[in-house]
Parts: structure tokens; sequence; C-alpha cells
């Protein structure tokens, strides 16, 4: 059905929908369109990492969660640039000011690089993905090191129905503690057979430019857990809450559905990478992927 949402942009959405894949049958990187698995890479390790600053994304060539911060400092006090009200949509409508705002960008981007007191000030992005899985603040003041735990207990208590790790927090939804809410909410392990499998609650879901990622994001953390532990993967189940295209995305998804899927590629890891948190983006490989070409799309902020 059709919807309104957040960023004014328009949707056509479904509520509930649910996929599952079969990682011994190949690693679910979607092949009708090309999806830079570098940045799914860069983005995992920057979340394992507990990292909510955007400079190490930036050191990777990863832009993917630039706008919010961008936004922060084009609205602050210490911008003295031209005028960057509604950047995102008038960027992709006035020509003239899409050169002011890609200058701008540009320079903010290489000053969070060159800069770590302004990317300290201006590159943070509140209490994200990193923060919620690596450092959750209990209202005692104490933290609790999800992902660490959940890799203990799948190695010491593999039957457990407590392999759970949430990235939503409702005292960090504010604007003022987080950029963005959490769309992937909660995942969940499962062990049998000598098998791990993943499933993600994702509450909201862009098909066309988020999900791809998703799915490639939480099967490569599945099989980096499993390596890990000793254990084979087993599926990803993704389950999706709300499941939107945006009406900006419509022509992007006719190209994309005419075209036939591709054999998926394989995904080795390094055994030099013994724990989650020393994995390098050099002991990620992808073998085999050769997709349609990439589309582009404008994301909605």
């Amino acid at each position: 059905m059709q919807k309104g949402d957040r960023t004014g942009t328009g949707t056509l959405s479904v509520f509930g929908y649910q996929m599952r894949f079969d990682l011994q049958e190949g690693f679910p990187l979607l092949t009708t369109k090309r999806v830079p698995f570098r940045l799914i890479k860069s983005e995992l390790l920057w979340f394992l990492k507990g990292d909510t600053n955007i400079r190490y994304l930036l050191q990777q060539n990863n832009n993917i969660w630039n706008e919010w911060p961008f936004r922060n400092w084009v609205q602050s006090d210490s911008y003295d640039g031209p005028d960057m009200t509604d950047f995102g949509r008038r960027s992709q409508e006035d020509e003239e000011f899409k050169v002011q705002y890609e200058e701008q960008m540009a320079l903010f981007k290489e000053r969070i690089k060159e800069d770590r007191v302004f990317a300290e000030q201006f590159g943070e992005l509140g209490n994200v993905y990193g923060k919620q899985w690596r450092d959750w603040r209990t209202s005692r003041g104490e933290t609790i090191d999800q992902v660490n735990k959940v890799i203990h207990d799948i190695k010491h208590n593999p039957d457990s129905r407590r392999l759970i790790v949430s990235a939503w927090n409702p005292e960090d939804l504010s604007p003022e503690r987080a950029a963005l809410p959490p769309c992937h909410v909660l995942f969940q392990f499962y062990v049998a057979d000598g098998k791990l499998s993943c499933q993600l609650y994702q509450r909201s879901a862009d098909i066309f430019l988020g999900v791809p990622f998703n799915i490639a994001s939480y099967a490569l953390l599945t099989h980096l857990i499993a390596k890990e532990c000793n254990l084979e993967v087993g599926e990803f189940i993704h389950t999706l809450g709300d499941a939107h295209i945006y009406s900006n995305h419509l022509e992007q998804i006719k190209t994309q559905v005419q075209r036939d899927p591709r054999q998926l590629p394989s995904l080795s890891i390094s055994s030099a990478a013994d724990s989650v948190f020393d994995v390098e983006m050099e002991d990620i490989q992808l073998e085999g992927y050769e997709p349609h070409p990439s589309i582009k799309a404008p994301v909605a902020v």
C-alpha cells in the first residue's frame, strides 16, 4: 500500500515479510545489480569495533553514513559556507546547488579524515549500532559487551535460547542521542547439527538500497562468528517489519526485476583471523562475484 514516511519521499509498503538463505549454497550477495561488498565489510568491522564515528569509515573510503553528520555540521554555528538548507532534496533538483553541495561534502570528509578534533565534534553519530553492540550502558552505569557475550555463550551454552544482541535501546532513540534509530534492531543465533544460524528482525527495510546490504552484512557476521566458534554456517533468516520501496526507486526496481539472477559467490576468511574483533579488511575475500551492473538511486535521509 502507499504510505507516507519520515523523509517525505513516499513509499510502497507491506508489513511483515520473511526471507531465508541457506549459507551453504553460496554467499547471499545480490547478483541482479552490483553491491559494493567493500562497503559492507568496512561497515560491519566498524560495528564490531564499537565505533560510532565516521572517521574510520572515511579512511576506508566508505561514505554510507556521511549524510547525518554532514547535516549536523552545515546546521551548526561553526559552518560558514553556502546555505545547505534542505540539502538532500535540493542537491537532486538544482544543478548549481548540487555542485555546491558536493564541494562542501568533499571539504567535510577531508576535515573528518585529517582533523581528529573536528572529527570528534562533527563525525560522531551517537549511540548507534557499534555502541549498543559493544558498550550498552545500563541504568546502574555498567556496560555490556553484547557481541562478546553472545560469542562466549555460543561456545559454552550453544542450546541457549538467549543468544541475542539488541540494538534497540528506547533511551537512545532521540536525535540528540543517535543520528538514526536502529533499523536492524535485534538478531538471534541458533546452533544445531554443528551449524550456526542467525535471524535478524529489521523494523524498517529499504528494499532497493538497504536490504541487499543488510542481508550480506548479517550473512558475513554469521560466517565470522561461526568461524570463531568452530561451527559451520547454517541459515540466515531475515524478518522484515515495514518493508518498503521509496517512490523515487520505482524505475530502478523495474530495471532490476527484468534481470536474471546469477550464481552466488563464495566467501573466504583468512585462517589467521581467530577472533571477530581482530579481523581486518584483507582477511575477508569474495570469490566468483559476477553480478549485473550497479543501479544508482538517491538515499532518503
